[in-house]
């Protein structure tokens, strides 16, 4: 009997109040123990999040890997999942109040043993938030020998049946992400933004105002985003630099082009070609894709041509970008496009869509306006705007004087660069515009130019 408890002593390890835990992979917990689930440290330095929809109600049983709630950071949305297998006792707040970092969600009463057994001690210490739901950026493994990605990446190839070993990863340090299984699977699309799109968008209610009275209005989401990012914006220099651009090619390429885009399942507007002309005139003037250190001591040419695209959405202006443009032809591009499109609308862009950016193009002619003065996204030192197509008299200058058709009917389009001018001189984006109309003018010479 002593052997026994001596053997079972052994398995325990004290804790400071004189209470025992057992040494498992992974920690246990006991049925009827409530725990409460602390919203885990999201990075970034982000301190605070709204809670934006519960998943859940008190009382309702959940499982490991079980959406709790989304919460809205100033950087991007995120889908908070449980880690026990247990019943909702208590939830700590409210839709639109603000959660702290580090700090009780929810409680949990568990419900056997194992409420993080799911999760490995290998995993945790390779994944800062085990709870997020979130794709992480290429195969690395963790020290159990498994592929690093995330639960809810582990979750899809379980449903699917999928080895995680055979998935070619596209994510930072050998990550596998989301989109790499949903590839490997042969969806044109994510699954989850299909699901997305038989939803109807969220919606930010607008401010009940009452006449002759003041309203608050609390600063939330992205618009506290912008907020910071457009303070930081008035420290730089702007350069403006203004030129049109005929798109009459342009729109008898992409109407011939749209009958296989149909068939591809792909939403193809304007905003590929000029996404794609960008990063070939980026590949001749490389400056413009570049961004400075802190102390503004050293010039960083980035690698990839990683453009940012601001959008509105129910939640504000936002500023998503597709990634690697450099390596990817017009349908490609669309794909992105189109995905980043639908999760700005139901606001559940990832912080993978909304960092990394390296040049901004902002297609404000979808709204109106010929013109704009664009302001630069820091730490980038370049933004374009683009207006509205615009059907317009113009002379041919090859004609001949007295050619009666000396005057066609053309569509244009105006294209406003802004820069910064500690970088970057009038006569680099003067040029750097001139190849960009180039290649939208004559789009042949685009797909010619296309690695």
């Amino acid at each position: 009997m002593n052997f026994l408890l001596r053997r079972h002593m052994n398995m325990l390890c004290p804790i400071r109040n004189g209470s025992f835990f057992r040494m498992t992979h992974a920690s246990a917990a006991f049925f009827g123990k409530i725990v409460p689930f602390k919203l885990s440290d999201i990075g970034e330095g982000i301190a605070e999040v709204q809670v934006k929809e519960w998943h859940v109600k008190i009382g309702d049983k959940v499982s490991q890997f079980d959406n709790l709630c989304e919460v809205q950071s100033d950087k991007a949305s995120v889908t908070i999942t449980s880690r026990y297998d247990g019943v909702i006792k208590r939830l700590y707040y409210n839709v639109d109040d603000i959660a702290k970092v580090g700090l009780p969600l929810i409680d949990i009463e568990l419900e056997g043993e194992g409420g993080e057994t799911a999760i490995s001690t290998s995993e945790k210490s390779t994944e800062k938030s085990p709870n997020l739901v979130q794709a992480q950026t290429s195969h690395k493994l963790s020290g159990s020998g498994k592929v690093l990605t995330t639960p809810a990446v582990r979750r899809i190839a379980m449903e699917n049946k999928v080895d995680l070993v055979k998935v070619t990863p596209t994510g930072k340090d050998g990550r596998v992400l989301k989109e790499d299984v949903l590839r490997f699977l042969g969806h044109s699309e994510p699954e989850l933004v299909k699901q997305e799109k038989a939803q109807p968008s969220q919606t930010i209610p607008q401010p009940k105002i009452i006449p002759g009275q003041d309203t608050i209005v609390p600063v939330r989401g992205y618009t506290r985003t912008m907020v910071k990012t457009m303070s930081e914006a008035l420290k730089i220099p702007h350069f403006g630099y203004n030129d049109e651009i005929n798109v009459n090619k342009l729109i008898d390429l992409r109407d011939s082009l749209k009958p296989h885009a149909k068939a591809k399942g792909i939403k193809l507007s304007y905003m590929p070609f000029f996404i794609k002309a960008a990063s070939l005139a980026l590949k001749q003037y490389p400056v413009i894709n570049s961004s400075a250190d802190e102390k503004f001591e050293n010039i960083i040419y980035k690698a990839s041509h990683n453009i940012s695209l601001a959008m509105d959405t129910p939640g504000g202006l936002v500023v998503p970008n597709v990634k690697s443009v450099e390596q990817k032809n017009i349908w490609q591009i669309a794909q992105d496009l189109n995905r980043l499109q639908e999760m700005g609308k139901a606001q559940k862009l990832t912080r993978e869509d909304l960092s990394g950016g390296t040049f901004s193009l902002s297609n404000i002619g979808v709204i109106g306006g010929t013109y704009a003065s664009p302001v630069i996204f820091p730490p980038q030192v370049a933004i374009g705007a683009i207006g509205r197509f615009q059907r317009v008299p113009r002379f041919d200058e090859d004609a001949d004087s007295d050619d009666e058709d000396k005057v066609y009917e053309a569509n244009i389009v105006n294209v406003s660069w802004a820069a910064d001018h500690r970088v970057i001189d009038g006569a680099t984006i003067a040029r750097f515009s001139n190849l960009f109309k180039e290649y939208i003018e004559n789009p042949a010479l685009m797909v010619a130019d296309m690695s």
